[in-house]
């Protein structure tokens, strides 16, 4: 069973954080094993199931971008080796990759700064274009859900691709 169907509720993007905890915090109370101490052995094997599906659960539709990934990989979209980014925006972080590979040799604290602005506006960007997509999915208009999967799957991937620009300014940033 899916996590959406555990929780019995519908599959999006963007969810009602505070209902899905309030569900989490029930689930939890009624798979507590505790409760079933007195069960048989199939029994207590069977509600730790339930109670690691919760959390589980919970640990991944709580968090915004282990939600999509769980969602794209419910759809068979996120293989490894087949994610491919468009070529426009791998010109547009080579750029990026080159002026970081720049900071290694002359270090400069203006420069890691305004690379990091870039990779932000970057990121603020991609999260600005994807919005409406979210928060319209699953009810879309004028697009398929296919279309929309392999729209949020390239937002996915771009964004996975900046988070490891940023994490290499972080390493800079602590150095200086």
């Amino acid at each position: 069973m899916n996590y959406f169907e555990f929780y019995d509720i519908p599959e999006a993007f963007l969810l009602d954080e505070k209902a899905l905890k309030n569900k989490y915090y029930q689930l939890s109370r009624e798979f507590h094993p505790d409760f079933y101490a007195n069960e048989s052995e199939q029994k207590q094997q069977e509600i730790l199931q339930l109670s690691t599906q919760n959390t589980n659960a919970y640990r991944t539709l709580i968090d915004t971008d282990l939600r999509m990934q769980y969602i794209l990989k419910e759809y068979g979209l996120l293989e490894e080796g087949k994610n491919e980014l468009p070529s426009d925006f791998l010109m547009e972080m080579m750029e990026l990759n080159e002026e970081l590979m720049e900071l290694e040799f002359n270090f400069d604290a203006d420069k890691l700064h305004e690379i990091g602005e870039k990779s932000n506006g970057i990121t603020a960007q991609l999260d600005n274009d994807i919005l409406p997509t979210l928060q319209r999915y699953p009810d879309l208009h004028g697009v398929t859900k296919e279309e929309a999967l392999q729209e949020i799957k390239t937002y996915y991937l771009k964004k996975k691709y900046l988070l490891r620009i940023k994490e290499t300014l972080s390493k800079f940033a602590a150095r200086s």
